[in-house]
């Protein structure tokens, strides 16, 4: 991918894919109509979640962030990756009820796949080596180079950052979630890939990726002040969204363990 001016960034507009548009539209109807066909009304909660998680998407695959991401800044690609694996694949998840899950898991030979991946030993580690895969440098400057790659970058994180949320959200019967206590300790693994990475690539002397090399400056930051701001970024995120995670786990395991002492029929 050539490198475009510098000037002709700018932080107030930017490109729009349409397939993406489209893409988040079709996921949006789909998600009504299954509620419509139902007959039931759509619940604000999961509302709220599952629209975020698609306007996520439109956020991080359009506009300024995107075309800084791919074309000027590593820092701005970290946050897209953030949005892509840490915001996105919850939120949906939360917005979808286990009727809506099991009906997307499926039965027989799909819905015994769907299972076996979202357990946590495999799901992890698919969401550790798509994160680590797709940042060496080799791969990291191909997916930027080819658009290709790129797409199967993007897809593959969030895929796999999608099954490593199951265990904690997962709304099915057929691939069910973990129990509070093994959540809580599931969150705490999961977060530990991208710390680890962020703390590599912050700590690299010299820039990891030639493509930011080359490419036009649109903030001060030099390519490898670029880079460690990218690291930070990633380092953060990476155990704060996660302990928030494990704090509103505790706090539901708390509730429910509540409710079982004060339901009368818990005690016969």
């Amino acid at each position: 991918m050539a490198h475009p001016a510098a000037g002709t960034f700018s932080w107030a507009t930017g490109s729009v894919h349409p397939e993406i548009v489209l893409g988040v539209a079709a996921l949006g109807a789909a998600w009504m109509g299954a509620w419509i066909a139902r007959g039931e009304p759509v619940p604000r909660g999961r509302a709220a979640f599952f629209f975020g998680g698609l306007a996520t998407f439109l956020v991080a695959l359009n506009g300024p962030l995107h075309d800084a991401a791919e074309r000027y800044l590593f820092s701005a690609h970290m946050v897209q990756h953030l949005l892509l694996t840490l915001i996105a694949p919850p939120c949906l998840l939360a917005g979808m009820p286990t009727w809506m899950g099991d009906a997307v898991v499926g039965r027989g030979r799909r819905g015994r796949l769907v299972r076996a991946l979202t357990r946590p030993v495999p799901s992890l580690m698919l969401y550790t080596a798509a994160l680590a895969v797709w940042h060496f440098p080799a791969p990291y400057d191909a997916a930027l180079e080819t658009p290709a790659w790129h797409i199967a970058e993007h897809a593959s994180l969030v895929v796999t950052a999608t099954l490593a949320w199951w265990p904690v959200l997962g709304p099915s019967t057929i691939a069910p979630p973990l129990h509070y206590g093994a959540q809580i300790l599931h969150l705490f693994v999961f977060g530990m890939p991208m710390t680890v990475i962020a703390a590599l690539v912050t700590g690299a002397e010299a820039p990891l990726y030639e493509f930011y090399v080359h490419a036009p400056r649109i903030t001060r930051l030099d390519p490898l002040e670029d880079q460690r701001l990218g690291g930070l970024i990633m380092w953060v995120p990476a155990g704060i969204v996660p302990l928030a995670a494990f704090t509103a786990v505790f706090f539901r395991w708390v509730a429910a363990e509540r409710d079982d002492a004060d339901d009368p029929a818990t005690h016969h």
